[in-house]
Formats: structure tokens, C-alpha cells, sequence
């Protein structure tokens, strides 16, 4: 089952949900407003992000908006740190975080890589 998560006012999260709909492919979206990532799921998109990118450091920048108006407020931060940081504050993330079970995930509008996604 695919994931999005983002919040309603987000156009990238609508963005995200309309593909998924013309292409009536089942995905559960999660408003991270309300409901926040697990740990676990957290880490799980991290993972994902990170075999893409080569390291946890730079799949952490990624998942970073750096258009955020708290983004002041992680980019200074020690590597060891922004984790912690992205984690507490989820609406730090690149919206919309989306997720392709335990396998793969993605951060902003990512079409070329949801085409290959069921």
C-alpha cells in the first residue's frame, strides 16, 4: 500500500494524490498535522531515501525543505542532529513524503520514480 504524507493545503501533496488517482492506484494519505510518522515509519523512509542518495547524511538534506521558514533552525545543526530535529519536526520534511511500503520512498514529486509503483 502507498503512503503520501503531507498536509491538505500542500499543492505538491494534492499534486501527488491526483496522480495517484487518474491512475487509480490505492494510497492512504496521511495528514501530518494531525498525525505524525512513526519511528518506525520514519526510519523506514530514511532507509529508502538513503540507498538513493548513498548515505543517511545526504537522504537527511534531501528530506529537508530548505524552503521551510524553520529550515533556519536545522540547517546549522550537526549531522548527528538534523535527524532528531527532521524527526520532531515533520513539517520540516519535503512534502510530499511518499512511500511504497517497506521498500521505497520518496520526497517532493517524484512521477518517474511512482511509475514503476503498484
Amino acid at each position: 500500500m502507498i503512503q503520501i504524507f503531507g498536509t491538505t493545503k500542500n499543492f505538491d501533496t494534492k499534486k501527488a494524490q491526483m496522480w495517484f488517482k487518474e491512475r487509480r492506484i490505492p494510497f492512504q494519505f496521511v495528514d501530518l498535522k494531525e498525525k505524525e510518522m512513526s519511528r518506525g515509519e520514519f526510519e523506514s523512509v530514511v532507509e529508502s531515501v538513503s540507498r538513493a542518495a548513498g548515505s543517511r547524511a545526504e537522504a537527511i538534506e534531501l528530506l529537508a525543505d530548505k524552503k521551510s521558514k524553520d529550515y533556519a533552525s536545522f540547517a546549522y545543526l550537526d549531522d548527528s542532529d538534523k535527524e532528531e530535529k527532521l524527526f520532531e519536526n515533520q513539517l520540516l520534511l519535503k512534502l510530499p513524503v511518499c512511500r511504497n511500503g517497506k521498500n521505497a520512498a520518496t520526497c517532493g514529486l517524484e512521477v518517474k520514480i511512482w511509475e514503476g509503483w503498484k
